[in-house]
């Protein structure tokens, strides 16, 4: 999935202490510094200790964070506590905060060239997907969850014996929230925006490795208006550091976590002492399936995005891919070729389909798959290991259902491609893996699709198509793939402590 707790070539600092105070940005040469938000100011660690952030293109470093420990994280959740427990944000009415996230979301399309190059910066992606898709539904997060929160109603529960039953849903605190590298702002917002949304306030702890929009977004939250104290942001690593710290603190009311499933564990092991909800969206091994009455072109051009899409570091990635038998030969022609048409590149340049691989770290992990395909005894049809970070698009055949390559995440441009021969053996084929966050399956058949689509043990199903989404949809996972689902009244449930208000009707006198 997400591995948000890798340090990929971060170099860290530790200069004599230093006194924490206000913290101005700035460039240092080329490096442009950047500092926690907490309580409304920008402010370095208590020690002076940093990291940098490395562009996994040009090799070189561009920004440095202060490195955040338990200190920090103290700081954080005691800031989100005030504003929660004393501020106006939790007791503004829903149409004022709607207001103010909606004035975040426009400003977040006005800042939408510095958020798009600090996310292709810090991660290598390529900057027409982060400003033309990442920036946009970013904005909508917000829009959508203020919108959501003003306009869905509570339950009223009419009883018999003179009493009424209604529902109301209130903020439930604090909001520790925890987020991936791969799309670092977009799935930033979607974890913020509901939590604000409905009240709560939020210590949010980007990835090392793409920490700089996470300090941008807490700038623009704090000119639309969102107080001090309610939207947090905190540098630092996981285990051992300041994300261990802020899932342990006793003061949390909910986690939500986007990460590896080995992550997710430790997370709900360390929430679990506290009775800590948590909302965990964790490792993906997506599957991909194309009937024999698919269309292929539709079905080529959506596999392509479906595997390729930042260079395969998505959750959602369709990863298995399983081709009837019949079509195999046909299909294959097709995404070869699209395939080998993508353009690698420079991922600031507007022409590039394929960036680099996000970190050394990454990197290092994707080549092992890459290397050991043909000792699991499969066949490379396109694909190689190129300069720098970066890995080709490649398509594999010929591996067993029990390769690593087919039960692990590679988190990479690695597809797998098996022929099926049968509806009841693709589904078990599906099914298999202990992964269960989604699938796709291209067929003109409609009773098919709905038949299918009943059948895989996954949170979500596209038919002829991938990565379409409805913010009121449930989004989440089974098995090894996460615990609860987030969107829409799936959130609201989530980041509110909904509460049963039970009234007596005194009866008229005669």
């Amino acid at each position: 999935m997400h591995p948000t707790s890798q340090v990929a070539e971060t170099t860290t600092h530790r200069p004599g202490k230093q006194p924490a105070g206000e913290y101005a940005p700035q460039a240092e040469g080329s490096v442009t510094t950047f500092g926690h938000v907490i309580d409304g100011r920008e402010v370095p660690s208590a020690d002076g200790a940093t990291f940098d952030s490395v562009d996994p293109f040009t090799g070189e470093i561009w920004a440095r964070f202060p490195l955040g420990g338990k200190a920090e994280a103290d700081l954080a959740v005691a800031a989100a506590r005030r504003a929660f427990d004393e501020g106006p944000w939790p007791r503004m009415g829903r149409r004022e905060r709607q207001a103010i996230l909606t004035r975040l979301a426009d400003l977040i399309l006005e800042h939408g060239d510095e958020l798009a190059l600090a996310d292709t910066r810090d991660m290598g992606k390529p900057i027409t997907q982060s400003r033309g898709n990442d920036v946009p539904r970013t904005a909508d997060n917000f829009r959508f969850f203020a919108d959501h929160a003003q306009l869905t109603a509570a339950e009223a529960l009419p009883m018999d014996s003179g009493h009424h039953a209604y529902t109301r849903y209130e903020a439930a605190g604090v909001v520790v929230a925890i987020a991936p590298w791969n799309f670092p702002m977009m799935l930033e917002s979607w974890k913020v925006a509901p939590a604000l949304a409905w009240g709560n306030t939020v210590v949010l702890k980007p990835a090392e490795d793409s920490p700089a929009s996470a300090t941008i977004l807490a700038r623009l939250a704090l000119e639309a208006g969102v107080p001090p104290g309610v939207l947090n942001v905190v540098h630092g690593y996981g285990p051992d550091s300041v994300g261990e710290a802020l899932t342990a603190h006793p003061d949390v009311d909910r986690i939500t976590f986007t990460g590896e499933s080995s992550t997710g564990r430790a997370i709900a092991g360390a929430a679990a002492r506290n009775l800590t909800p948590v909302s965990l969206e964790l490792g993906g091994k997506g599957a991909n399936v194309v009937f024999a009455d698919a269309d292929l072109d539709n079905a080529v051009a959506w596999s392509v995005r479906a595997i390729f899409t930042n260079a395969g570091q998505v959750c959602l990635a369709g990863s298995r891919l399983y081709v009837h038998r019949s079509i195999q030969e046909a299909f294959l022609e097709r995404f070869v070729a699209a395939a080998r048409a993508m353009v690698a590149g420079d991922p600031k340049d507007p022409a590039t389909q394929l960036g680099p691989l996000s970190s050394a770290t990454h990197h290092a992990k994707v080549r092992s798959y890459f290397e050991s395909i043909e000792a699991e005894g499969g066949t490379i049809l396109t694909g190689a290991l190129a300069d720098g970070l970066f890995v080709l698009p490649t398509i594999v055949t010929g591996l067993a259902e029990d390769s690593p390559h087919q039960r692990e995440e590679i988190f990479g441009p690695i597809v797998t491609v098996t022929p099926f021969d049968s509806e009841d053996e693709v589904v078990g084929l599906v099914n298999a893996s202990p992964f269960g966050l989604n699938a796709m399956l291209f067929s003109e058949n409609l009773s098919r699709a709905h038949r299918v689509a009943s059948r895989l043990r996954v949170g979500t199903v596209w038919v002829n198509c991938f990565f379409i989404r409805d913010l009121r949809a449930p989004f989440g996972g089974v098995g090894d793939s996460g615990v609860g689902r987030e969107g829409g009244s799936f959130s609201r449930e989530f980041f509110t402590e909904p509460k049963a208000v039970v009234m007596q009707i005194d009866q008229a006198d005669d």
